[in-house]
């Protein structure tokens, strides 16, 4: 019935119409898929993904004891309580003190009465283990994640999302861990449970890391975890993804979570830098295993850029010093007026002053040497033609290594960044050390520019240095040639290298004083 849905690519062939409408139906709702979890057993087992070493492993019996925080708004019934009975099946009960639940103010029925009684009888059974925070308002993930940390009261938290399964043994290597350093937050390692068929899919381990502009992302694990030649050995982490076990005190000493962010996105990079920069650290533990359950679409917001690029300019202001502006690049925004509200970040620019935490320069320097920092960049953002102004320059198809016009929409494919030293970047920032970012280059013959890989560009001593001043011309400094635009018919124009006929060009924002006239 559904030949489009994502939900019956790989699943479903033998259901009968009216089975497959209502599992379609729950599909769109939430996100996966809720007719196939509704009819898993609760206390299903899954594949035991850690490493042969991490299996051998043992822990002392004397741990600390832990609080389990699980976040929902308008989840499944059936995905929550598959998140609960693992909790309570794979988690020693001397260790487990608790289980908090969330609710960030969801409208779903079953989450109301239905689920009440299902912790009274989880109650009957693990004498009064679990306990349920309802807010009263939609506060979003960051607040809610602080409301579960204010009220649990064992040594240590684990705030994890309710759409999750947890592994065999996946508690006592983060509690034996927190015990010998109560300073250090600790992501498990995820796998992911695929949204449609439920099946458990093994994730490689890997540290978390983002971008510039705070998306987060996978890093390869560091050269110093491989010379320790031990599989199980914590991985030094710049940052963090949106799950975190901490020492609940040492948590709120560094000021727990920042309630000033929005709805979703931004918050966990936020902590990864504090805890660097105040005194703590960020390990990923490879023998913790945590199966995530994938969705295809996200509850608080269709689109996360929003809150995202607002939450990334909150931790700029805090933690970024001179820094900051690669922030404001990498989203595109002028550095001076970018027209966000991003709150207020004086309590939190208290917090750091108090506890006297290092700068974000050390911090790159000695965490986060991955992410690089471009001092010259003099001006970024669209670049336009005079002689037709609804065009942009844009990286063209990829792949592909030809730039090309294209109506401007000013999203990455069209980001340009200029440096003073004469390069021009082209198609969003990656600025990273395994990312390259791609630069402009004069092949010398023919009349099209080439786009290429900015290393490759300065190890092959191609032409890629161009002479530019706000509203005059791009000229190579090698070729002598101009970057311009020509006519192919009455409706398109190609972007060329020809000899200079005095076209001009502006770029959208500008960097120090770049491009400003000077008062005479």
């Amino acid at each position: 019935l559904y030949p489009d849905s994502f939900l019956f690519k790989r699943w479903g062939t033998d259901l009968r119409e009216e089975e497959q409408t209502v599992a379609q139906n729950l599909f769109l709702k939430y996100g996966y898929n809720v007719y196939l979890s509704d009819r898993l057993p609760l206390d299903r087992l899954i594949k035991d993904t850690r490493s042969p070493s991490c299996q051998k492993k043992t822990y002392p019996q004397a741990l600390p004891t832990l609080s389990v925080v699980l976040i929902f708004m308008n989840e499944a019934l059936s995905v929550i309580l598959r998140a609960i009975t693992s909790i309570i099946n794979r988690t020693p009960s001397h260790l487990l003190k608790e289980v908090i639940l969330v609710d960030d103010y969801s409208s779903n029925d079953d989450l109301k009465g239905p689920l009440e009684s299902h912790i009274k009888s989880y109650n009957a059974k693990h004498f009064g283990l679990l306990k349920i925070i309802r807010h009263q308002k939609r506060e979003g993930l960051t607040q809610a994640r602080i409301s579960g940390w204010k009220a649990s009261t064992a040594d240590v938290v684990a705030i994890l999302d309710a759409h999750i399964e947890v592994n065999v043994v996946w508690a006592e290597p983060i509690l034996s861990r927190i015990k010998e350093d109560r300073t250090v937050i600790i992501s498990p390692v995820f796998d992911n449970i695929h949204f449609d068929d439920f099946e458990l899919m093994q994730y490689a381990v890997a540290a978390d890391g983002f971008d510039w502009a705070l998306w987060c992302l996978y890093e390869p694990l560091p050269a110093e975890w491989y010379a320790l030649k031990d599989e199980t050995a914590p991985v030094r982490s710049p940052s963090i993804m949106g799950i975190l076990v901490a020492h609940r005190e040492f948590l709120g000493e560094i000021g727990v979570l920042d309630g000033g962010m929005h709805i979703y996105g931004g918050e966990n990079v936020e902590l990864g830098l504090r805890a660097w920069q105040c005194g703590g650290k960020i390990e990923v533990l490879p023998c913790s295993r945590i199966a995530h359950l994938e969705r295809t679409h996200k509850p608080y917001l269709p689109d996360l850029s929003i809150s995202v690029r607002r939450n990334a300019l909150r931790v700029a202001e805090v933690w970024m010093d001179d820094y900051k502006y690669m922030v404001y690049l990498a989203w595109n925004l002028p550095v001076e007026n970018p027209g966000i509200d991003f709150g207020d970040i004086s309590s939190r620019r208290e917090l750091r002053k108090k506890m006297n935490c290092k700068s974000f320069d050390w911090y790159i320097k000695n965490v986060y040497p991955n992410l690089l920092v471009l001092p010259n960049i003099v001006a970024y953002g669209t670049m336009k033609n005079t002689l037709k102004e609804d065009i942009c320059i844009d990286q063209g198809p990829v792949p592909g290594n030809t730039p090309i016009m294209y109506v401007c929409h000013a999203y990455s494919p069209q980001h340009i960044f200029y440096h003073s030293t004469g390069e021009i970047y082209i198609g969003g920032l990656r600025a990273r050390l395994n990312m390259i970012d791609r630069c402009l280059t004069d092949p010398g013959s023919g009349d099209l520019p080439v786009l290429e890989q900015c290393d490759t560009a300065l190890n092959k001593g191609l032409n890629m240095y161009w002479d530019f001043k706000q509203g005059s011309s791009v000229i190579n400094r090698n070729t002598r040639r101009c970057l311009e635009i020509t006519k192919d018919n009455q409706a398109s124009y190609r972007l060329v290298m020809q000899a200079c006929s005095g076209q001009r060009w502006n770029i959208q924002h500008t960097l120090k004083d770049w491009g400003k006239t000077k008062d005479l």
